[in-house]
């Protein structure tokens, strides 16, 4: 015979009911850990296992189960993302060099483009150095080379400058970098060109802002380095080759229009040019007192204030032919003679470039002293 047991007594538990909450669902929280911390791939795979046993078992978790399968989902996402980025570019590089073997009779160490400064020599698949992406591969410079670094540094401002203005600005910091790096220009071998690697807009907003410019010479072979730079050279031929070389420098800043269209911006490059000339003329001026140079620098120095003189002329010209007439006789105002006794003077190269070979006279058509650009 059964009796109620006493009211103080807890009444039995239902069939299948244990005391306390249900369990903590272990996948649901392996879902959330594995996507995060591991792999988000995995993680998804837990977070679906986590809801299947959750709802058969009246298991806990389901809140981290489904945050684990939505955060492992993502992640996945920007995994896949960037995987077929770093695809993509290698294959673009690897189209680029024309070749499936990208890496075959280049000689030097495989290099990242950013580790490159100034001072390195390097080589690139087929001398090719008009690749904007190209495998670079580092090498002593007292072996044949294709570049040498003139300059490497990160170009500043947030926003993308705009492809022209980009150009301009970089072939300028360039051909300044190498008239510092390589300063007597005539020393150069006639195969050495300047070229650059500068950052595409896509390249940019990416955050890439570096700038490398090299010393081309892959048109032939090239071994030693062509570095003559101001801890190199005599402190007078330092003045005297950063005089000439500001000069050269002014003279290819040219407008590219024609004069008669752009008569307003000639004048004030024809003011840039007296200024450049005017430091010149305080230069050679200076070198009066050294017997070594002091014959060639005064000659040099009476040619350059007359082609001041002409160059003040075309800054105040009222039309475009009295500016052409005035610039081709402040270009014949320097012979290629007079600055060659004085290069010689100084102990410094006497081979006329070809850039200073072809014929001075029909201004018209452009400074014909000026050097080409990459």
């Amino acid at each position: 015979m059964s009796t109620q047991p006493p009211y103080q007594w807890p009444a039995p538990p239902p069939q299948g009911y244990a005391y306390g909450p249900p369990p903590l669902n272990g996948f649901a929280l392996a879902s959330l850990l594995v996507g995060l911390l591991c792999f988000p791939p995995l993680g998804i795979v837990f977070g679906i296992v986590a809801l299947t046993q959750i709802r058969k078992k009246g298991e806990r978790g389901k809140v981290l189960a489904v945050l684990g399968l939505v955060v492992s989902v993502l992640l996945s996402g920007v995994l896949v993302l960037a995987a077929e980025r770093a695809a993509d570019t290698f294959s673009a590089r690897a189209r680029a060099m024309g070749a499936a073997e990208p890496y075959e009779d280049v000689e030097g160490e495989l290099t990242d483009i950013g580790e490159l400064a100034v001072g390195t020599c390097f080589n690139v698949p087929g001398g090719d150095l008009l690749d904007e992406n190209p495998f670079v591969y580092r090498i002593a410079c007292a072996r044949v080379h294709d570049a040498e670094v003139t300059l490497a540094r990160a170009l500043g401002g947030s926003r993308f400058p705009g492809e022209e203005e980009l150009k301009q600005s970089s072939a300028e910091a360039c051909w300044r970098a190498q008239d510092a790096y390589a300063m007597d220009t005539w020393a150069l071998p006639p195969y050495a060109e300047m070229f650059y690697f500068a950052p595409s807009r896509e390249r940019w907003e990416g955050g890439d802002r570096l700038l490398v410019c090299v010393i081309g010479t892959a048109e032939q072979e090239q071994r030693g380095s062509l570095r003559k730079d101001a801890g190199v050279l005599a402190p007078d031929q330092v003045a005297f080759l950063r005089a000439m070389n500001a000069a050269d420098l002014a003279l290819g800043h040219a407008p590219d229009a024609e004069v008669d269209e752009a008569l307003e911006e000639y004048r004030a490059w024809a003011r840039e040019m007296d200024g450049v000339l005017a430091a010149e003329s305080r230069m050679l001026a200076g070198a009066s007192a050294r017997p070594r140079v002091a014959g060639p620098a005064g000659v040099q120095r009476e040619r350059v204030e007359a082609a001041r003189q002409e160059w003040r002329r075309a800054s105040e010209a009222k039309t475009g032919d009295g500016f052409v007439r005035a610039w081709d006789r402040a270009l014949a105002e320097l012979p290629v003679a007079t600055e060659k006794a004085l290069r010689g003077a100084y102990g410094l190269s006497t081979t006329v470039p070809e850039w200073l070979e072809e014929p001075q006279g029909d201004a018209s058509a452009g400074p014909s002293v000026e050097r080409a650009a990459a």
